[in-house]
């Protein structure tokens, strides 16, 4: 039979019970309360949005709000349109230039093609009727309009030097730029009559000469004379006697440089090259044989042949050296000349030059001194 009182757990669910449909009301009554606030609050920022709009929208229906956002319109329109004119002008003025540009190049590239055709047409044809530059020396003595049978450019470096450069140490042997000479060259190929420019360098000066002397085809003692002059060089008149079987041109130009050269040494003192020196430098354009020629001096202007197939014809002598006209990609347009072929020094062409500067007076009787005041 069950006990009156009832048990402690009983108790216990009676009062969770009892306790949790309390807390249930009080969350109920609370979500119901913030529901009715958020609703609250939803409606009051519409309403502050709304205002906000139709006070704005009154402000751009005023007049001057018109013409203000108008104005700001109208400006903004200018601004873009001045930078899609400049836009427009400076592409224009970009295709102009490159225009320009493309001109030039093609001015530049038409001249040089017309210098290349005009060379090939020299090689094809021979030698040009002006070239003075690996010309035999009676063809070019025969051209020129001038008294005396002596190259005329050889005429007026050796008056250049005297008047403006015998002080100039080492010359003869100081180097040349080299985009001086090609344009002296190249002038004097195509009027050998030219003058000198004025300001020009005395070392250029004294290099174009050298150069004109390595360009002949043939040096200026012959080569049939060669070991007959060599073996007269101890000896003032067998010297005489030697050299006077050459040609009247040859002679004569002989006689010219070697007085130069003379002149030259008498200012020793200043310019640091005596008759020892200068024969040095000379003798290799003056005196060489046939297989010892100084062809360094002309390779030095033709690259292009160094790179050439062997089974390709080589390039005729004044072929050469028109090619002093062209600018070289391999080498610096204002870059040094050097003067030195590199060959096995020849020391008898060497005294025979030394014997005709120190006894020039003795061994040229027959010919007319060559004398500058």
């Amino acid at each position: 039979m069950p006990s009156a009182i009832s048990p402690p757990w009983q108790e216990k669910a009676s009062e969770f019970f009892s306790s949790s449909g309390s807390k249930l009301r009080e969350a109920g009554q609370s979500v119901g309360e913030v529901a009715k606030d958020a609703k609250g609050n939803a409606a009051d920022v519409a309403e502050r949005v709304g205002s906000a709009v139709k006070s704005r929208w009154a402000l751009l229906q005023e007049p001057s709000t018109k013409h203000a956002v108008q104005e700001r319109l109208i400006s903004a329109a200018a601004i873009t349109g001045m930078f899609l004119r400049r836009g427009f002008s400076e592409t224009k003025d970009k295709v102009a230039v490159g225009k320009i540009k493309v001109e030039e190049a093609a001015k530049k590239t038409a001249q040089k093609s017309k210098t290349i055709l005009t060379d090939i047409e020299r090689w094809q044809k021979g030698v040009a009727s002006t070239d003075v530059f690996g010309v035999p020396i009676e063809v070019t003595v025969q051209r020129q309009q001038y008294g005396k049978p002596v190259p005329h450019i050889l005429v007026k470096c050796a008056d250049y030097l005297v008047l403006s450069g015998l002080n100039s140490q080492f010359l003869f042997k100081a180097e040349g730029d080299k985009k001086v000479i090609q344009h002296l060259v190249s002038m004097y190929n195509q009027d050998p009559n030219a003058s000198l420019p004025e300001g020009v360098n005395p070392f250029d000066v004294a290099a174009l000469a050298k150069y004109y002397l390595a360009s002949l085809p043939e040096p200026l003692t012959t080569f049939e004379l060669y070991d007959e002059i060599k073996g007269a060089r101890s000896s003032i008149h067998a010297m005489r006697n030697t050299l006077k079987k050459l040609s009247n041109v040859n002679f004569m130009t002989l006689e010219y440089v070697t007085a130069l050269l003379l002149r030259v040494s008498q200012k020793s003192l200043l310019n640091k090259m005596d008759a020892r020196s200068l024969a040095m430098e000379m003798a290799p354009v003056i005196m060489w044989q046939k297989e010892r020629k100084p062809e360094f001096y002309r390779q030095y202007w033709n690259h292009a042949s160094r790179s050439s197939s062997k089974n390709m014809e080589p390039a005729t002598p004044h072929g050469e050296w028109d090619m002093l006209a062209d600018e070289s990609e391999e080498m610096d347009a204002s870059s040094a000349i050097p003067l030195d072929d590199g060959m096995p020094i020849d020391f008898g062409a060497i005294e025979v030059v030394q014997c005709l500067m120190e006894q020039h007076n003795a061994i040229f009787t027959d010919a007319n001194e060559t004398v500058w005041r």
